[in-house]
């Protein structure tokens, strides 16, 4: 992090923090990731420059992935045999998802093949973002309702798990807990390996990092426990932040049409995946938390987080996460190409 970025995160973070106070006083769901989102969303809406470094978003990731992979254990990898069906309706919501958002885009607010398609990828911003910038579309309707979708479904999915009474939403992850010399040496481990996948371009590359350097070590017996709750809470806290720092520098004026596209499209999409994650919990006989965190087309790290921090199979939910990128990876060029043919 350079000096200059120093005043910017400060202000986000504490900000963040505030956030996350009033959401545990008024008894919000996943308070540590919903409080700091609305909160640095309004900040940012009222002028403020809001900002998480690049350095500290990476810190965050490895955090995620590695806590995420604390919750294997050989009866994680029996269960898992039954995820293959899962896996491929993954694969058939997204497609669904993309071209249901997409389609309403057009319709009901005008926009091009192109900019809708962007604007409706259930996933991947980053990688959607590059793809805008490289398009003749809407680069700021893209950005704005990308963000809608990734805010929308931070909040809406654990009140839905909540409302549903799937879970405690005031738990947090349960001890035991690593060792301070085990948990730096995971956390070494993961950003070395995280490393070599962002060499290799893997999506999610620091998070995947995580992942696997702690399941190797909790299948193999060499480390036990979880991460413990004073590093986790403020990387919930920073992660939440994150999401409402992409409304830093953007006008109401310019939210207004961009954002009522994308609740609209959102509350669409949040529709299809919530029919599917009841569908796969029946048919596979997976924990409805699981699923519905699952089969939410939010961000990968805020989702994977999520999981952690409502005790809800993260081993399962990131899974699904990391296939829906990967699959979006191949998805979208393909359909962005047939969109530009067809205009």
């Amino acid at each position: 992090m350079s000096p200059s970025e120093l005043p910017a995160f400060a202000l986000t973070a504490a900000i963040g923090f505030a956030g996350a106070l009033l959401a545990i006083l008024i008894s919000f769901p996943a308070p540590y990731l919903i409080g700091p989102a609305i909160a640095v969303t309004l900040a940012s809406l009222a002028g403020l420059r809001l900002a998480v470094p690049q350095d500290v978003r990476n810190v965050c990731f490895v955090i995620v992935g590695v806590s995420m992979g604390t919750t294997v254990t050989p009866e994680v990898i029996v269960a898992a045999r039954t995820w293959p069906m899962s896996f491929v309706m993954v694969l058939v919501t997204m497609t669904v998802l993309l071209f249901t958002s997409s389609t309403l885009l057009q319709r009901l607010f005008g926009y091009d093949r192109v900019t809708s398609l962007l604007a409706s990828s259930p996933g991947h911003l980053s990688y959607v973002l590059s793809l805008a910038a490289e398009t003749r579309c809407d680069v700021r309707t893209v950005s704005i309702a990308q963000s809608v979708r990734v805010l929308a479904l931070t909040i809406i999915t654990p009140i839905i798990v909540t409302v549903l009474d799937l879970v405690d939403s005031g738990t947090i992850l349960a001890v035991p807990v690593m060792s301070l010399p085990v948990l730096i040496g995971s956390l070494v481990a993961a950003v070395a390996l995280g490393a070599l996948f962002l060499r290799l371009r893997l999506p999610a590359a620091l998070l995947l990092g995580g992942v696997f350097v702690s399941i190797a070590t909790h299948v193999t017996g060499f480390a036990s426990g979880a991460v413990p709750n004073w590093l986790l809470i403020p990387t919930y806290v920073i992660l939440g932040a994150l999401i409402g720092t992409r409304f830093s520098g953007v006008s109401l004026a310019e939210v207004k049409k961009a954002a009522i596209a994308g609740a609209v499209a959102t509350v669409a999409v949040t529709f299809i995946a919530v029919a599917t994650a009841f569908g796969v919990s029946h048919a596979l006989d997976i924990p409805l938390d699981a699923a519905l965190i699952a089969f939410a087309p939010g961000g990968l790290e805020t989702m994977s987080a999520m999981a952690v921090m409502l005790d809800a199979n993260p081993t399962y939910v990131g899974a699904h996460h990391v296939l829906r990128l990967l699959f979006l990876s191949a998805l979208m060029p393909l359909a962005l190409a047939r969109a530009m043919r067809q205009r």
